[in-house]
């Protein structure tokens, strides 16, 4: 569900550009996001720094567009934001936890700790390499060309690093004993309010 909530922005821009052109496209793109990060700020009172991130790229990109008449700002955005999260990435390489472990420590135990550094070290490379591929669609194909990889191309790309990226980690994966009752460490568990 979250994954369409944040996928929601880059779809309304793909249909207004069908429906109209680049400019058109990048307003619904600008307002659509405002109404998104406004929609998470009234429901949690608080709001992801990714969020904030691509949101303000849209507005300057999305607005630098708007006012020059000039689709070049608003192709530099994914770039812009794929660079931007690369940078993140990488920076958290160096604290206790990074990133990658901090999203995905709950759901997973891992056997080496050295795989959480891997794993992040391969979304910075692959945030990087996102970032770069943008750029030479965006500048060597036209409009059309460009808003159909960004959504399908992107998309794409991103699940099949997502499925490498699981297949790696199935070799490190630990059992999790409070949650496989089959296992020989597991604890006993207390009924809960709604057993008794």
């Amino acid at each position: 569900m979250k994954f369409l909530f944040d996928f929601f922005p880059i779809l309304l821009f793909f249909i207004a550009f069908k429906l109209y052109d680049i400019y058109v496209a990048t307003a619904v793109a600008i307002v659509s996001s405002i109404i998104q990060v406004g929609f998470v700020w009234y429901r949690h009172r608080r709001v992801e720094k990714m969020h904030l991130i691509t949101l303000a790229l849209i507005v300057v990109l999305g607005g630098a567009t708007l006012l020059l008449h000039d689709e070049t700002f608003i192709k530099w955005k994914p770039t812009v934001v794929n660079w931007a999260f690369a940078l993140a990435f990488l920076g958290s390489q160096f604290s206790q936890k990074n990133l990658v472990q901090r999203m995905m420590e709950e759901h997973i135990i891992l056997t080496s700790k050295t795989v959480w550094k891997r794993l992040n070290l391969a979304w910075v490379a692959f945030f990087l390499l996102m970032g770069v591929v943008n750029l030479y669609v965006a500048f060597h194909f036209d409009t059309d060309t460009w808003v159909n990889f960004k959504l399908f191309g992107m998309m794409g790309l991103t699940f099949l690093f997502v499925i490498a990226q699981s297949i790696y980690l199935s070799q490190y994966m630990a059992h999790d004993p409070d949650h496989d009752p089959d296992h020989p460490m597991t604890k006993p568990q207390l009924p809960s309010d709604r057993q008794l």
